[in-house]
């Protein structure tokens, strides 16, 4: 059954990257809640100054009233998440592992991406790997409308195709093109060290790039 339009957008991490997303979602006339795992009086004042328009609130909020839920918290607290409150929703992981940044983190040592990781994690959330390979810095900076003709491309992934469809439609109106790549065995194609990883790239040179990684990497399971 195809979602509903998404008016409220519930983001888990206060971090660069999670108010960034914030701060465009805002522009793009969504309702933005942040949450981490303070107090949300503990952290209203970071909101105030880096998502001026955004709420804080808690985490147990973001996850019972939010139509779309962003998880930007650190790749090492996943485990923190609780897998019953975000049964059903559905939710983009934004989040990237890289040891050297990271450390060696042995959860994410394995062929699988990140998300393929998180994913086994909350088995009932339809969860959607996006956002993950552009800059926080360049979301806001690379945004065009759409139609014109260098317009970015962003990237998604994810098990469930209606969960898919409403997160491109987030990202259109985000600035940025939408390619579905498919089942989140594609975030392979997205991860660090990727073509597609940090590259501005447009609609077609971006499902190019897409097919030409997953070729190469295919994987044995």
């Amino acid at each position: 059954m195809r979602d509903v339009q998404v008016k409220s957008v519930g983001i888990l991490g206060a971090g660069k990257v999670g108010t960034a997303i914030a701060r465009q979602a805002i522009k793009a006339g969504y309702s933005v809640a942040i949450a981490t795992a303070k107090p949300p009086e503990e952290i209203a004042l970071i909101v105030e100054f880096t998502a001026p328009g955004a709420t804080a609130t808690t985490a147990e909020a973001v996850m019972r009233d939010s139509d779309l839920i962003v998880i930007a918290v650190p790749l090492a607290k996943y485990r923190t998440l609780d897998p019953a409150a975000l049964a059903g929703k559905v939710a983009i992981d934004v989040m990237n592992y890289w040891a050297p940044t990271d450390g060696t983190i042995e959860d994410f040592e394995g062929f699988r991406t990140s998300s393929e990781v998180v994913g086994l994690y909350l088995p009932e959330t339809r969860l959607v790997r996006s956002l993950n390979h552009i800059g926080y810095h360049d979301l806001e900076e690379n945004a065009l409308p759409a139609g014109h003709p260098d317009r970015q491309a962003l990237a998604l992934a994810g098990e469930d195709a209606d969960a898919r469809a409403l997160v491109a439609e987030f990202i259109d109106r985000l600035g940025y093109d939408p390619v579905d790549a498919g089942s989140l065995k594609a975030a392979r194609a997205m991860q660090i060290g990727t073509p597609v990883f940090g590259a501005r790239l447009t609609r077609s040179e971006l499902e190019e790039a897409l097919g030409a990684t997953t070729n190469e990497n295919e994987p044995v399971v």
